[in-house]
């Protein structure tokens, strides 16, 4: 079956290549929306800093669907932790990490607002 070519996405996000793996951070809470609700298909593999703290939702690109290896998960953590208000955290900072499938919007709720059906954590320095 041919590889599907998905659109580049719009300006608003950093671009990241770790380990083979496209990379997308969002900019502002109107960005993380679009990048989570529009971007990013089902199956790639959604992260953001845990306990309610603000910060730009990230996305791997998983073109396959598959399994993206834990490194490229944890490097796209530190990442999502840079991009956050934790970036000046002291010791380990809990990431949430799931499928974009399992990411949604509450009615009503501001730009970047999530809840998430399912998660795993994992927790990376700030970097």
């Amino acid at each position: 079956m041919p590889r599907k070519e998905r659109p580049a996405p719009p300006a608003g996000y950093d671009t990241h290549e770790i380990g083979g793996y496209e990379v997308l951070v969002g900019q502002s809470a109107k960005d993380n929306d679009r990048l989570t609700f529009k971007v990013a298909a089902p199956q790639d593999v959604w992260l953001h800093v845990g306990g309610g703290t603000p910060g730009s939702h990230v996305v791997v690109r998983t073109p396959e669907g598959g399994d993206v290896p834990r490194a490229v998960i944890k490097e796209a953590a530190a990442l999502a932790v840079r991009h956050s208000k934790a970036k000046n955290a002291s010791g380990k900072v809990d990431v949430h990490v799931c499928r974009a499938c399992d990411v949604t919007k509450p009615r009503g709720a501001k730009p970047g607002s999530v809840q998430l059906r399912r998660y795993d954590s994992v927790k990376v320095y700030a970097a």
